[in-house]
């Protein structure tokens, strides 16, 4: 029976046969070839496909390819209604879809108009902003579970900017007429909304288009969470003004949360006792009721709508009791049936609202597909469906771009309402049309009932729908303890946002999370390996017990890419692992070689076969090398130019007072397994370390590389004469056995013949038949 080898190369051959390793020489084979060898024919198996080479023309070509499958699945993509709709389940969803869609609605209508107050704009066009958006999610959305719409966070963002351009100043009246202009205020307010919404419909699109729908990933859940928290600490200190019903100024950009609390503080005895009484009632209530529904959720089959129970409540109270006469309660005023005509944009304004629309458009786009996934991922054993990024930027860029030109703002989705449809039985994108029909028959024909509505109420169901905001707080804790980077991300980001504003705070958020990833590379994890006994496993030796170094042998791990920043941070770790400078010890030994040569020549040493033997002083000179001239040595050069051949050990005492560093191993393997890439660089770098450690008489092997870093290594030119590809083994285990063996079969007086002796013994293997191998083998047992 013919024997079968399986050999593992690295352009090398590393040959295994009943548990001991051969000789390694280099061979002709690609990287992870395996080689069958059998029958005297060595026949390649898995070997590295070759690669198809394009010109840009082919690929041009190729890409504008269109057929008619290509073009239906873009047209599904671009328009996923076209997929979903045709396979609805009518009988199944449509009644949980109803149910839905009619509380989603009541729950959008409410909220509507309570963030209108965050958005400093009239409450009428927060019901546009929750019905617009919806249409056309309706026909481009991926999700099917998300309720579209204002969100706090965003609508805190066009307030801010609203009022930053049209503030109360700007519309005072004469001298002997008091007050504002509030007509003229609130069209302006809402001209710059509009040109805000729209530009950050734009920005989605265009994003969306170049396919960066990956940007959300750059936005980690730390930074998320303390982002939102410290919109949430916003959104409250904005709306204690609404509660107590006080008259401020408005403040924006750097520590305008100060500058609010200070303008309260002042104004603190104007309070409206009305108002507040109001206000905190229904933030009472709702949280109460909201912690009912959560605790009974399985046993209430829908919801109870605290908010809209609440609204109808406190409007028929206002308007029964009078309260804006009686009492100067500050009530909604104008809420008009039907829609408002188109309006196009102020181009003027782009210029001012440029660097806030870009930020707001990513901070929307960021939590409304967050949300999608979760319910996505959450319903996705059930439903079998995906959230496409790119898609949904487009989505909420077109829906942006409609709702702008209808006078609604940014819309996003909120986690309260998506939430509502999802646990009232909403399977699709149905339950947000049927929402968008309720907040239309408010808009036609019930607006005018909430117009007696007190606007401290509207600010009270917002303070206690920020309830879920401030509780990520208590992710702090187990931050800390799971990992101090995000902990440390999530309360840079929630500081910076509170005190600079959510626009600077979220790009300083973006800047710190980019700077602890480069910090986590630039510094990375550095350690010696040891063996565990009797096993092919290696380990940190700083942190396992009955680990053993290998004799004569250093393994160093890098758990980083190396590149310019850490390749200087490697260079140090390395040097400390290993204890000492290679280039330091090789100018030391080239000075003791000067000193030796010199007392050679003076007679007072003598260069033996066995080493340096000390010669006694006679007083006589020594005539046979006062002639022998010594050639200076070079930094460079590996040992002096001299016919007198010396060997030193330099692990020994030396003859002359030079300190050398002790070299305590003779082979080093840099384990490469957790590098995934190098730069130019790096690669430069690293090839003088290898050169530095081979003068010295170290040797040096790279380990766990895997085929696309040495092609890396290869398109660097990191291969050489003296670097050679030799240097790689597939495993830290395969690079030990083969250092191994080099030094227990190693023949000191003629290396290099040994060579060629083994690499002929290793051709006359291959060509044996297996039938005089299996005999040898036999013979050997």
């Amino acid at each position: 029976m013919g024997s079968v080898i399986l050999v593992q190369t690295w352009k090398s051959w590393s040959i295994e046969q009943g548990g001991t390793a051969r000789k390694r020489e280099k061979g002709s084979f690609g990287l992870f070839d395996q080689i069958v060898l059998t029958q005297g024919r060595r026949d390649p198996v898995h070997e590295r496909q070759a690669q198809e080479i394009q010109s840009l023309r082919e690929r041009l070509s190729r890409a504008c390819r269109c057929t008619d499958k290509w073009a239906v699945q873009k047209i599904k993509g671009l328009l996923p209604i076209l997929d979903w709709l045709p396979k609805y389940p009518v009988k199944q969803w449509l009644p949980g879809d109803v149910i839905s869609g009619v509380t989603t609605g009541l729950v959008c209508c409410l909220q509507g108009v309570a963030y209108a107050l965050l958005a400093s704009v009239a409450p009428v066009y927060g019901l546009y902003s929750a019905f617009f958006p919806i249409l056309t999610y309706f026909v481009l959305g991926t999700s099917r579970h998300i309720s579209v719409g204002p969100f706090p966070v965003t609508c805190l963002m066009v307030g801010s900017v609203v009022l930053t351009l049209a503030p109360d100043e700007h519309f005072l009246r004469p001298v002997n007429i008091t007050g504002v202009n509030e007509t003229a205020r609130e069209a302006q307010r809402i001209l710059v909304a509009c040109t805000m919404t729209l530009l950050v419909g734009l920005f989605q699109v265009a994003m969306g288009l170049m396919q960066v729908g990956f940007l959300d990933r750059y936005l980690s859940d730390p930074l998320v969470g303390g982002f939102t928290t410290a919109a949430a600490f916003h959104v409250f200190i904005s709306q204690i003004k609404t509660i107590v019903s006080v008259p401020i100024h408005n403040h924006n950009g750097f520590f305008s949360f100060a500058y609010t609390l200070i303008d309260v503080s002042r104004n603190i005895n104007q309070t409206n006792i009305a108002d507040l009484i109001a206000g905190l009632l229904t933030i009472f209530i709702v949280m109460a009721v909201k912690e009912i529904n959560t605790k009974f959720q399985h046993k209430i089959p829908v919801p109870i709508p605290i908010e809209v129970i609440v609204t109808v409540i406190a409007s028929a109270i206002s308007h029964v009791m009078d309260l804006n006469s009686q009492y100067g309660v500050s009530i909604v005023h104008s809420l008009p049936r039907g829609f408002a005509p188109p309006q196009i944009p102020n181009i003027a304004l782009i210029g001012n609202i440029l660097g806030s629309s870009f930020s707001t458009a990513v901070v929307g786009y960021a939590v409304a597909v967050s949300v999608a996934k979760v319910y996505a991922a959450k319903t996705l054993q059930k439903h079998d469906y995906t959230v496409d990024g790119n898609q949904e930027l487009i989505a909420f860029g077109v829906s942006n771009i409609f709702g702008g030109c209808f006078s609604s703002f940014v819309a996003s989705t909120a986690l309260s309402r998506t939430a509502v449809q999802e646990s009232t039985g909403g399977k699709s994108q149905i339950a947000g049309i049927i929402s968008a029909l309720m907040v239309m028959i408010v808009i036609l024909a019930l607006g005018p009932f909430l117009q007696p509505l007190q606007k401290s109420v509207l600010a009270g169901i917002v303070l206690a729908n920020l309830k879920g905001m401030f509780m990520q707080i208590s992710e702090v804790p187990v931050l800390w303890r799971q990992n101090r980077t995000d902990c440390l991300i999530w309360i840079a980001t929630c500081l910076a946002s509170i005190v600079l504003g959510l626009d600077v705070g979220l790009l300083a958020g973006l800047v710190f999370e980019m700077g602890t990833v480069v910090v986590r590379t630039q510094f990375p994890s550095c350690a010696t390996l040891g063996n565990v006994p009797n096993t092919n496993i290696y380990k940190n030796m700083k942190n396992y017990k009955n680990i053993d170094e290998i004799p004569g042998i250093k393994i160093f791990k890098c758990n980083s890419p190396i590149y310019f920043a850490n390749i200087d941070y490697f260079k140090e770790k390395l040097r400390e692992e290993v204890g000492f400078d290679a280039v330091r010890v090789f100018k030391k030994r080239n000075k003791a070689l000067k000193k030796i040569h010199k007392l050679i020549k003076k007679g007072k040493l003598q260069a033996t076969e066995n080493g340096l033997v000390p010669v006694a002083s006679l007083g006589v000179e020594n005539q046979a090398f006062e002639k022998e001239q010594v050639p200076e040595l070079e930094e460079g050069a590996s040992q002096p130019d001299s016919e007198v051949k010396v060997q030193v050990d330099w692990t020994s005492e030396l003859p002359v007072s030079v300190s050398v560093p002790t070299v305590h191993f003779h082979s080093l393997v840099v384990d490469f397994s957790a590098v995934s890439f190098l730069d130019v660089v790096a690669a430069k770098s690293l090839k003088l370390v290898v050169k530095e450690f081979i003068r010295i008489g170290a040797s040096v092997y790279i380990a766990g590389c895997d085929g696309e870093l040495v092609r890396r290594l290869e398109a660097l030119s990191f291969f050489d004469e003296e670097v050679t590809r030799d240097i790689l083994f597939l495993s830290v285990h395969d690079a030990i056995l083969f250092i191994q063996l080099e030094t227990s079969t190693g023949n000191d007086e003629d290396p290099l013949a040994e060579k060629h002796a083994s690499v002929a013994a290793f051709a006359d293997w291959l060509i044996k038949p297996p039938i005089q191998l299996q005999l040898e083998d036999e013979q050997m047992m």
